[in-house]
C-alpha cells in the first residue's frame, strides 16, 4: 500500500541534488525510478535550454523510517530539472 506525504511529514530537509557524473546520476535514476507524472507536467523551454518534469516519486530515502513505523513508503511531489537541452523528442507519448 502506497500513500501520498502529508505536509507534517516533511520535516526533513528537501533533496536537492545534482548530477555532475555517471555515479551522480544512478543516485537520481533510483530515487525518480517508479516515479509518474501526467504529459501536462512536462515543461520545456527552449530559450532557457532547460526541461523540467513534475513526478510523483516513491519517498524512497524513507524506506527505512516507514518499515519502522510500520507505514507504507509514501509519494511526493519532486522536480526533476535538466540543463543545457539544445533539443527535446518524445516516442510512444499520446499527446492527446
Amino acid at each position: 500500500m502506497v500513500e501520498d506525504a502529508r505536509f507534517e511529514d516533511g520535516g526533513e530537509r528537501p533533496l536537492r541534488l545534482i548530477a555532475m557524473d555517471a555515479q551522480d546520476l544512478e543516485v537520481i535514476s533510483a530515487l525518480t525510478q517508479d516515479a509518474v507524472f501526467p504529459i501536462t507536467e512536462m515543461s520545456w523551454q527552449p530559450r532557457r535550454r532547460r526541461f523540467a518534469l513534475l513526478l510523483n516519486r516513491f519517498r524512497w530515502e524513507d524506506r527505512d523510517k516507514a518499515a519502522s513505523r510500520n507505514r507504507p513508503v509514501e509519494r511526493v511531489q519532486s522536480v526533476l530539472t535538466f540543463s543545457d537541452v539544445e533539443k527535446i523528442q518524445s516516442q510512444g507519448i499520446d499527446r492527446a
